[in-house]
């Protein structure tokens, strides 16, 4: 697998563009007006953290937070810790090209888009994950976009994503992220609909949550 996919590509799966991303890619690929972008795949974090060595200092911070002698605070201590690991090291070479590559390619080089975590738990039938990893709109230009895309990867590592997992069951190290970036609507509203109501289960009610402007 590649570090970057066109975003109706067809292996846009769970696996490779995590549950946001292989939603956006089903309705792009059946035509639905989906704004134009494209996937920084799972691969590509794993490649990253495998490189510079952050796989295994998560895994030691992850270890000292479960043992005998740790609290709550050691918990959030230790997502602090993760997250500023991905602000340290290059990003391998292949990586930064094929993400600025595919970025140009989107017109001029300079289009605002937005740049939206995809975990590959999210989106699941029993699991939403909503809120949980983070995103960034109005983001111009190649630095702006890499930086971008660092800071989606470590949120990966949020006080409320490791809470959730650990009350989930699912174990941290089967978890990993994709990036998906888009060109950035001038939107009049946006907001979410609930195909089933999120507080009672209904399936034969909508929910719409909306506001003006960006959403």
């Amino acid at each position: 697998m590649g570090h970057v996919l066109s975003l109706d590509a067809a292996t846009a799966t769970l696996e490779t563009a995590g549950g946001k991303g292989a939603a956006l890619s089903e309705l792009a690929r059946a035509g639905l007006p989906v704004p134009g972008g494209f996937h920084v795949t799972t691969a590509a974090y794993r490649e990253f953290v495998t490189s510079t060595g952050v796989a295994d200092r998560i895994r030691a911070e992850l270890t000292a937070a479960s043992g005998p002698d740790s609290t709550p605070d050691t918990g959030a201590d230790a997502g602090a810790r993760i997250r500023a690991l991905f602000e340290e090291g290059p990003l391998p070479s292949a990586l930064e090209q094929a993400i600025s590559k595919a970025y140009a390619e989107l017109g001029d080089g300079a289009r605002t888009v937005a740049v939206r975590s995809s975990a590959t738990a999210e989106d699941l039938p029993d699991l939403s994950f909503a809120g949980q990893q983070d995103t960034y709109l109005n983001i111009t230009g190649q630095s702006a976009l890499l930086e971008a895309v660092r800071r989606c990867w470590a949120s990966l590592w949020t006080d409320r994503a490791l809470a959730y997992r650990a009350r989930a069951g699912i174990a941290h190290e089967d978890v990993s992220l994709a990036v998906v970036v888009q060109e950035l609507v001038a939107a009049d509203a946006a907001g979410v609909m609930f195909t089933v109501d999120p507080l009672g289960g209904r399936a034969d009610r909508l929910v719409v949550n909306a506001a003006w402007g960006a959403g």
